[in-house]
């Protein structure tokens, strides 16, 4: 049967029963690539998208496993980190970026892990040319994936550098402390600035009912008022579309005035819901969604030329 997308509606938001949950969640990079391969291999299982979510599994595993012995990023100073609070922007600078030595041998190792992946030939050869590419053309690709600038036909190349690049940032953010996090803006990640792939509705204990964002890039997780649109902060003309007799872990939050949606996944649904891997296994969704006029507002480079 063909799917199709519900008639919006208001999602409701349960009252009362909130506990106070923290503002940020700072990544676990050491488990948390293992957690997200196990997520893709799940849903590839069940999806007409298997085989790309199976090689993302394997990235995805890849991303682990080269941690191991692997130096520490150079940690941030405590005059940059009260700089940063003081004036309310993220600690980790993405537009400063700049490619060290931790970051060489995070590429280097993750380009030797993904000769192992089963890939189709033009993701092959684009990982093979990689390995010959200078500093120069690695900051240049590091700066588009940073930017959202990455164009879809040139994703074979730039889906290494960027997963590269959510390790290094990954492990960065895990040494800040979530406490002294601010928010910098509506729908920007308090650690690095980003913009998120998606939202999860938390039942977690302690956060039960909350919304946290999640970052495409640092992995961090930031909470966020609901019903109140991720791209541009309006909580007029919010409303929520999913697949009809779907399984209910996806929907899309449609805000009216900036014309735009960010997905919303509820942990209710399954307690295993990555940020990462079930917005890329929902492209259904984004697909539907799209053909009513509204642009998504997401970030996710897995994403990248649908």
């Amino acid at each position: 049967m063909t799917q199709q997308i519900g008639a919006p509606h208001h999602d409701a938001a349960p009252i009362g029963d909130i506990a106070a949950p923290p503002f940020a969640l700072l990544p676990e990079p050491a488990t948390l690539f293992a957690r997200r391969a196990e997520r893709f291999r799940a849903l590839a299982a069940m999806s007409e998208l298997g085989p790309y979510l199976l090689f993302l599994a394997q990235l995805s595993a890849a991303q682990h496993a080269i941690q191991k012995g692997l130096s520490a990023p150079q940690p941030l100073s405590d005059e940059a980190r009260e700089r940063a609070r003081e004036f309310a922007m993220p600690p980790l600078d993405r537009a400063g970026f700049v490619i060290d030595d931790v970051f060489r041998e995070t590429f280097r190792r993750l380009l030797e892990a993904a000769a192992r992946i089963a890939a189709p030939a033009e993701t092959c050869a684009a990982r093979e040319r990689l390995t010959r590419i200078d500093d120069a053309r690695l900051a240049d690709m590091a700066r588009a994936v940073l930017s959202d600038a990455v164009e879809p036909d040139e994703l074979a190349g730039h889906i290494f550098v960027a997963a590269a690049l959510q390790v290094h940032f990954a492990r960065a953010a895990a040494q800040l402390d979530a406490a002294r996090l601010v928010a910098v803006g509506d729908a920007l990640c308090p650690a690095c600035g980003a913009a998120p792939a998606s939202s999860i509705v938390a039942e977690t204990t302690g956060s039960h009912g909350s919304r946290f964002c999640a970052c495409a890039t640092c992995q961090t997780q930031w909470n966020y008022v609901r019903v109140k649109c991720v791209a541009c902060g309006s909580t007029m003309g919010v409303s929520y579309q999913e697949i009809e007799d779907g399984a209910g872990v996806a929907k899309a939050e449609v805000c009216d005035a900036c014309g735009s949606y960010v997905k919303i996944l509820y942990q209710a649904k399954e307690p295993q819901v990555d940020p990462i891997a079930d917005d890329v296994a929902s492209l259904g969704l984004d697909m539907l969604v799209r053909e009513t006029g509204v642009r998504r507002a997401g970030v996710n480079i897995f994403l990248s030329g649908y």
